[in-house]
């Protein structure tokens, strides 16, 4: 799988400042971060897979690439290490449990709020499908009962 994300998209959406992306990639080597990227993608994918056919097509959801940023950006917090003193700890913890939250929402068929492509293979495909309505109406008003009535007896 390729990633959907690259080093440079990532240096230009991550909080995580590119002194310590670059560090990592000094020390950890350069399929670091690709290895990352590939995982989170693979998380998000296997949430989302239910409702949408991946891979997204060219232009990838910015909000897609987003979560991947969230993601990747704690595993890089903890193995590059802490500062135990540091609150933005918690901002970057706190963003991934409101991404994963959000990648729930969006795999929710029935009540999910966000809107991704569809399918790859239809560009520009909505998936959310408009339903119709869930109710009619009658110009007189007692003309449901007459109907149920109707549908009881079986005329």
């Amino acid at each position: 799988m390729t990633p959907a994300l690259t080093l440079d998209e990532f240096k230009l959406r991550t909080t995580m400042p590119s002194g310590y992306v670059d560090e990592l990639v000094a020390s950890e080597g350069a399929d670091f971060w690709p290895k990352q990227f590939a995982a989170a993608q693979e998380w998000i994918d296997a949430r989302l897979a239910k409702r949408y056919a991946l891979p997204f097509s060219a232009p990838v959801p910015g909000l897609y690439l987003g979560w991947i940023t969230i993601l990747a950006t704690l595993t890089g917090y903890q193995r590059r290490g802490w500062d135990p003193s540091a609150k933005q700890n918690e901002l970057v913890v706190k963003a991934v449990d409101d991404a994963k939250k959000e990648i729930a929402e969006a795999a929710d068929s029935n009540a999910g709020l966000f809107e991704l492509p569809l399918r790859a293979d239809k560009p520009g495909a909505s998936g959310v499908s408009a339903g119709g309505p869930l109710g009619y109406a009658e110009a007189s008003p007692y003309e449901w009962t007459d109907r149920q009535a109707d549908a009881v007896r079986g005329a």
